[in-house]
C-alpha cells in the first residue's frame, strides 16, 4: 500500500505560547480553504486534568498526545491538499514523532524573541498571563536547526496581516517545489 500522497501537505505551526500560532493556522486555513486542527483538542483526559490542576506535563505525558497529532496528520494528509495542524513542538524529540510515517508533513517555526512575545502576551484582553510560563517556554524550546529539513521559518515581528501572508506565501512555496 502507498502511504505517501504527494499533493497533500499537512503544516504543522509551532513555536512558543504567545507566538500567533492559532491566529496565524486560523486565518491561512481560511485563505486556503485548509483543514485546521489545534493540537490542543487531542490531549487525553489525563492531561487535561493535569494541567487544569496546575501542575506541568512531562515527556511521558505528552508522548499519547502526540501519536495522537501523528495519526491526525495521516488522516489529514489522505482527504486534503493543505492541512494545517497548531502544535508548539518545542523539542525535537517532540517533532521526531509528529514526523514519522508523515512523509508530507513540514514545520513552520513561528520565530520571535522574548520581548516581542511576552509584549504580545501582556497585550491579550481578558487572557491571564504568567511572564514564568514564558520563561519555561524558551527554556525548552529547541529550535530547529539544519538538520531539520523539513521546517520553515516565519519571522513573527511583523503585523499579524504581515505574518499571515508571509505564511500563505511560505506553504505555496513548498507545495509548489
Amino acid at each position: 500500500m502507498n502511504n505517501s500522497f504527494p499533493s497533500n501537505h499537512v503544516f504543522v505551526l509551532m513555536g512558543v505560547s504567545g507566538s500567533g500560532k492559532s491566529a496565524v493556522a486560523n486565518a491561512v486555513a481560511y485563505h486556503l480553504k485548509a483543514a485546521f486542527l489545534d493540537g490542543d483538542f487531542l490531549h487525553p483526559r489525563s492531561n487535561i486534568q493535569k494541567m487544569a490542576d496546575g501542575h506541568p506535563l512531562n515527556d511521558d505525558d505528552r508522548r499519547p498526545w502526540l501519536k495522537a497529532i501523528n495519526d491526525a496528520a495521516f488522516a489529514m494528509q489522505r482527504t486534503n491538499q493543505v492541512s494545517l495542524i497548531v502544535c508548539s513542538s518545542l523539542k525535537k524529540s517532540y517533532r521526531d514523532i509528529l514526523r514519522e510515517g508523515n512523509d508530507n508533513l513540514s514545520f513552520i517555526y513561528m520565530k520571535g524573541d522574548f520581548d516581542t512575545i511576552e509584549g504580545r502576551l501582556r497585550a491579550r484582553k481578558g487572557h491571564f498571563f504568567k511572564p514564568q510560563m514564558l520563561v519555561t517556554q524558551f527554556e525548552t524550546l529547541e529550535e530547529p536547526g539544519s538538520d531539520e529539513r523539513d521546517v520553515l521559518v516565519v519571522d513573527i515581528n511583523q503585523t499579524l496581516d504581515e505574518v499571515v501572508a508571509t505564511t500563505i506565501a511560505t506553504i505555496e512555496g513548498a507545495i509548489n517545489k
